[in-house]
């Protein structure tokens, strides 16, 4: 790196910093938190013993006190079975009750847990448990089962806890290394940043458990704070309004997209929403409106928009309730142990590629010293998201490194051109990716999913957007889906499906 991170400190200071002290490796950490995430669940198990900790959507529901004994039990089982610590242990099983044995199973006998996406082909699995040179797996529920109860003791705060794999939406998946500290910090993280309370809270897991949106902000503070998670073991609306009337709900943590189904949903006007306290989204841009929508639709709850990926162990900044309307275009302020700059930034539009340190984010990948000697420099991580931070402390994100399209020479972001069209009506979603141009090298497309029902005639839309946004940034090419834009299972949508696959032909605009 020829220069240095340009760091904006900020003018505003919403989340409580007590507690909160650099060491001399420059990293902000928490003090008083427990070392390890065996640790915070052996506290939460001593004051919560008789309270219910998870509840499956169709299956069981267990205390604390029940989940304490199943998981050293199935630690106790991995043991017999061989295991030792620093061992990597596959956990393919659904999202549910079992899910979180084994996860906190692997823990209990000093393992790694490897969560595996459900959805990956055979050939995918066989390279995840390849690169993890996983010794075990768990993938029954008889793996959960053990004779004795064990409890390993002499785990660090910097040991590896678990190995999540990004979605790999272009090439091979990498394995970020989440430590003790990072899960614990985390969830510290979401209680100052989202105002959650110990003990009550009911959180409704729509996502899945296999990344960190699911498993670190929502499973983790639910059991760090003696809260109850209550699983769905896949996404389905019907079994979401169940949940919602026969579950006490109070808090929601989903992607934009769901959101929106939920609340298009002609059974959701009859539902009652009055108990829920938080509502948060992340995960992927979220349109002003659809934050209107959602302020509206839950009027006592408090919002709030968490963004993260895989290697910062989820949270990384926080738009919190005050500024959810205000500022619904940024990402809030970086969350209390990491800090947030940006490399290089341009100096007019001060957009660069955002970094990120702290106590929670991660130091590398699993077995693949290239990839992270590029993504993990002198303590940052860079996240491959172009950005901004003005100087009140807000982020910022215009685009994805690899998604930006460069026409002629000037950088169009995807995520203001999304914006934009996502306001227009009838536009449910929208995916603006680069196209090929002989002269200009790159020029804008956008492929949109109309609302059902409704006709969208892609000259129109271009129409709409001028005095919106830039004559340069309007799409040249629009394509109309007939079906749903393709999402990973954390709500992303896969742009590299549309790249080199969509014929722009046909749909070429004549004229801006």
């Amino acid at each position: 790196m020829s220069k240095g991170p340009h760091e904006t400190s900020s003018e505003i200071h919403p989340f409580d910093q007590s507690g909160v002290l650099r060491s001399s490796d420059g990293i902000l950490r928490y003090q008083e938190i427990a070392a390890t995430l065996t640790e915070m669940i052996q506290r939460s198990v001593e004051e919560y013993r008789d309270s219910e900790a998870l509840v499956e959507l169709g299956g069981s529901r267990i205390t604390f006190g029940e989940l304490w004994d199943r998981s050293t039990a199935c630690a106790g089982g991995l043991v017999e079975r061989g295991l030792k610590s620093g061992d990597r242990v596959t956990l393919t099983l659904g999202a549910g009750v079992d899910w979180v044995v084994g996860f906190l199973g692997v823990i209990f006998a000093g393992g790694i847990v490897v969560p595996v996406n459900t959805r990956l082909t055979e050939k995918e699995v066989e390279f995840v448990i390849s690169d993890s040179d996983a010794k075990f797996a768990i993938d029954t529920k008889e793996d959960l089962v053990g004779n004795t109860h064990y409890l390993y003791l002499d785990a660090l705060p910097t040991d590896p806890a678990a190995i999540f794999y990004t979605s790999g939406t272009t090439g091979f998946p990498k394995g970020a290394v989440l430590s003790h500290e990072n899960f614990v910090a985390t969830v510290e993280n979401c209680r100052r940043a989202a105002g959650l309370e110990k003990g009550g809270m009911r959180s409704l897991i729509s996502v899945p458990l296999f990344h960190v949106t699911g498993c670190n902000s929502q499973l983790m503070p639910a059991l760090g704070l003696g809260g109850t998670s209550v699983i769905m073991p896949g996404l389905d609306l019907n079994l979401f309004f169940q949940a919602m009337r026969q579950e006490s709900i109070n808090l929601l943590l989903s992607v934009p997209a769901i959101y929106w189904l939920v609340l298009n949903t002609p059974e959701f006007s009859s539902l009652e929403v009055g108990g829920v306290s938080w509502v948060l989204y992340g995960g992927a841009p979220t349109p002003p409106n659809l934050v209107k929508a959602i302020r509206k639709s839950f009027p006592n709850a408090k919002l709030g928009n968490g963004f993260g990926l895989t290697e910062s162990s989820a949270l990384a900044t926080f738009l919190p309730d005050h500024y959810a309307t205000l500022r619904p275009e940024t990402v809030g302020f970086a969350v209390p142990v990491v800090d947030a700059a940006i490399f290089e930034p341009d100096p007019d539009s001060s957009i660069g590629e955002l970094m990120l340190r702290g106590q929670s984010v991660s130091q590398s990948y699993w077995n693949n010293p290239v990839a992270s000697e590029r993504t993990f420099v002198n303590g940052w991580c860079m996240t491959g998201d172009m950005a901004r931070i003005d100087p009140e402390g807000f982020v910022t994100i215009v685009d994805r490194k690899k998604d930006m399209v460069n026409r002629g020479g000037e950088n169009v972001y995807s995520v203001e051109v999304e914006n934009a069209i996502s306001a227009l009506p009838g536009v449910f979603e929208v995916a603006v990716v680069p196209v090929p141009d002989e002269v200009m090298g790159e020029k804008v497309g956008a492929i949109i999913f109309p609302i059902p029902g409704v006709e969208l005639d892609p000259y129109q839309v271009a129409e709409s957007l001028k005095g919106v946004i830039a004559d340069y940034k309007i799409p040249e090419y629009i394509s109309v889906s007939k079906e749903p834009l393709p999402r990973n299972p954390g709500g992303k949508i896969l742009k590299g499906k549309f790249k080199g696959k969509t014929d722009w032909s046909r749909v070429r605009l004549k004229s801006k």
